[in-house]
Order: C-alpha cells, then structure tokens, then sequence
C-alpha cells in the first residue's frame, strides 16, 4: 500500500517580467498585475485622423505629466474585478433603502418643502453626473499610464451608476411610473436656478485638456456635495426626515471614496521630480480658470435651498465650504 503525500512545486517566475524589473523577484499582487504597464506605449499602427499630429496613445492630451506614470497607484488598490464586487454590494444595499422606502410610501410623508428638494434640486442632478461620465470616459481614453486611466474609467462607472440612482429615487417617489424624471428634465432645461450648472457642465464637456477636465468636475462636486447632501441631511434630521439620511447616505460615501484616488492623483502631480513646478503652475491655472464658474454654477442651488426650506443656511454653509476648497488645492501644493 503506497502513501499519498503532497509535493510542493516551486513556480519558475514569482511576477511577470514587468514587475520583476520594476519590484524584485516577489509575489505580485493582484492590482500590480492587472494595471501595470498594460497601456500600449511604442509600435503604433496609425495616427488618429481627428489628430494626426499625435499617436493614438499620447503623453500630450494633457499638459499635465508625470516622469514616469506609475509612480502614481490608486491607494484602494481597485482592479475591475475588487472594484464590481465593492459596487456590486453598495447598490445592493442603495436598492434595498429604497425597497424600504417604497413598501412604507415614506416618501409620501414627507414635508412638501422635502417633496420638492427631491423634485427640483435632486432629480436634476443625474444630467451632471451623466456629464461627468463623458468627462471621466475621454480621461481614461486619453491619459498617458493605466493607473491613471483606470481610476478615471471606474469613476466614469461611478457617474453612471450615481445617475442611476437619481433616476431609481426618481422611479420610487413616482410610485414606478417615469413622471418624476420627465420633469426633473424639464426643470433642468428649464429652472433658472439651474441654468449656471448647466452651462457650466457644457463648456465642461468640450474641454480639450483631460487633465483640465478632472479639475473642472472635482470643482463643481466639492462644492455640490456637501451641499446637496451633507448640509440637506443636517437639516433633515433636524426635522426628523430620516428618509432624506437614507437618500443622502449613497452619494455622501461615493464622494469620500472618490477623494480618496483624485487627491494622491494631484499631489502625484505637484510632486514629480520632473514636472512637478510646471505642473503646479498648470493646475492653478485650471483652478483659477474654472472654480469662479463652478461657485457661480452652484450658489443658484444654495440659494434655491434657502428659497425651499424653512431654515435658512444654505448659501453660508456653500461660502464656508469654497474657502475650505481653495485650502484643500494649497494644502496639496496648487498655488492659487
């Protein structure tokens, strides 16, 4: 009778070639072996004809640039595999606050002052994410390493999916039916309070610089969000509208998650040994060039809050939190 024993086999090769030159002969992680060095860099077939002065893949569709692009890596250490799985089962639990919202008609309850933040002010804002899709898409088209055109390809994920889920409040607080996103279009084609964003959000789109338009969304969204959810979820509690905490809930945690891959992504920038001084200059210049537009785009909403609720704050809280802005963009070494 033979015994069965196991036999250890050592692999040839720890990583690929790739990751041997750059980390060592060790075990790969998962993320080093999917984002490393996977865009093509030389032995293109054809230039682009809408652009025959560059090659299909280009350091130069941006004036922003780093010696070498994979000094930069998303600190969550997202692949396409980690990143559904963690999305799959945050709008899972998005989905199942509105199931719970729906079975209690708890919207119904609500104040009519509430009734109409969602109508008016919430709803809306699925054309901005929409746009900020096509934003985030031309980034992960357009930029030069694949650390940097993957987090900006999840976010375009990301915008869509949050898109979605104005457009699934809007199916809920409709009882099903498509009446309250047909006049959330309406009132975003319409309603002058949010004519600036809409402006806004089209100059945005045909910015040319993908670099430019990363800085064109984040001004926009780090004033929109805490103002749209932060500041309306204080003053819904206050009031005991709980039901607005659990709208809020989805988009207050994306926004932190999408911070966390964007601010290491511009201190990369300011930082590079090469680049870095001109880099900086360029990303003040995009600040200055499009953050007045942005408080211009954004004060009609907080004003709107104001115009809406019983209590007023909204336009305090926005100026409050565009100084803490331009603090963040000095804080990460862009001079204003």
């Amino acid at each position: 009778m033979s015994n069965i024993r196991t036999q250890s086999i050592e692999p040839r090769r720890a990583a690929y070639a790739e990751l041997e030159r750059r980390f060592g002969e060790k075990n790969a992680s998962r993320y080093q072996e999917a984002v490393y060095r996977a865009q093509p860099e030389e032995n293109f077939h054809y230039r682009p004809f809408w652009d025959p002065s560059r090659e299909i893949y280009d350091r130069t569709y941006s004036v922003l640039q780093l010696t070498d692009p994979y000094d930069y890596t998303d600190p969550r250490q997202l692949y396409y595999a980690t990143f559904v799985a963690k999305r799959a089962e945050e709008y899972e639990n998005f989905a199942k606050n509105l199931k719970f919202i729906e079975d209690r008609n708890l919207t119904s309850r609500l104040a009519d002052h509430w009734k109409t933040v969602i109508q008016d002010l919430y709803l809306p804002m699925r054309h901005w994410e929409g746009a900020c899709q096509l934003i985030a898409i031309n980034g992960g088209r357009f930029a030069w390493g694949h650390t940097i055109s993957q987090v900006l390809s999840l976010s375009a994920f990301d915008r869509l999916g949050n898109a979605q889920a104005h457009s699934m409040i809007g199916l809920t607080v409709s009882g099903g039916t498509t009446e309250a996103l047909d006049q959330a279009k309406e009132n975003w084609l319409d309603t002058e309070a949010l004519q600036p964003l809409r402006k806004y959000t089209e100059e945005a789109l045909i910015e040319q610089d993908w670099g430019a338009g990363v800085i064109a969304v984040d001004v926009v969204d780090a004033q929109l969000f805490p103002l749209m959810h932060t500041y309306v979820e204080d003053m819904a509690l206050s009031e005991g509208a709980t039901v607005m905490s659990l709208l809020n809930q989805h988009f207050t945690n994306w926004y932190a998650d999408q911070q966390k891959w964007l601010n290491p992504l511009l201190k990369a920038w300011v930082n590079d040994e090469t680049h870095g001084a001109d880099n900086a200059k360029a990303l003040g210049e995009m600040v200055s060039k499009y953050l007045d537009g942005a408080t211009a785009a954004v004060t009609p909403i907080a004003e709107k809050f104001d115009e809406i609720l019983p209590e007023k704050g909204a336009a305090d809280f926005l100026k409050q939190n565009t100084e803490a802005l331009t603090k963040r963009y000095s804080d990460l070494g862009i001079p204003l």
